[in-house]
């Protein structure tokens, strides 16, 4: 159950702040994979940043340099932080990265001010499904939204309290479910300790 509003986090800080992100780094992949997810066009990308379609394509296909202060508007956009970009499965090995996640390079990222931080387990969001672990800290509560698809999910550790469409129901560590994620849910951490959910996404809607 990714949580789609982010709020304000640290500003990246890392060798690379102060001039062009290396393209090794292949961003544009990644960029593109967000974009699609969000349904929206290279156009409206974009324009929300403040820079040219030809370039946002460029961009895309890393064949143009990527100021850290442009990656940071089109992150805005996106919905994501910039260690998104950086934390990935992008460090693998080239033979494995479309299929395996080493635990080391999951993306991660953390809410702040809502106690729940999240893993991507897929090695991408270019597949039919999104495979995400959250971990929710006690008395964390993810509010109540609702978007396209399917969702599933089985709760691997520590309780969680689930509802759909105004429906409680209390879980314990080794319980699954499944529903439509048109309807709307939310989750929060009613024990003592973190919460540990395994979500399967369908489609992608990170």
């Amino acid at each position: 159950m990714a949580i789609r509003s982010i709020r304000a986090a640290d500003e990246w800080a890392s060798s690379e702040a102060k001039g062009d992100l290396n393209l090794e780094a292949a961003v544009g992949g990644q960029i593109r994979e967000l974009r699609k997810i969000k349904k929206l066009t290279l156009a409206q990308l974009a324009q929300a940043a403040d820079i040219s379609v030809g370039y946002l394509s460029q961009l895309e296909r890393n064949q143009s340099k990527l100021p850290i202060g442009v990656l940071k508007k089109l992150s805005d956009v996106l919905g994501v932080h910039m260690n998104w970009f950086f934390n990935g499965n992008m460090q693998a090995t080239a033979d494995e990265r479309d299929v395996v996640v080493r635990k080391a390079y999951r993306r991660r990222l953390t809410f702040t001010g809502l106690g729940i931080a999240e893993e991507l387990l897929s090695p991408n969001l270019a597949g039919p499904l999104e495979l995400l672990m959250s971990t929710i800290e006690p008395g964390a509560d993810s509010g109540e939204y609702s978007h396209d698809g399917n969702e599933a999910g089985v709760l691997i550790a520590g309780q969680l309290d689930l509802w759909v469409d105004g429906k409680l129901f209390q879980l314990e560590e080794g319980d699954s479910f499944s529903f439509s994620s048109t309807s709307q849910h939310r989750c929060a951490n009613p024990g003592t300790v973190p919460a540990k959910v395994v979500w399967v996404i369908t489609p992608p809607h990170y």
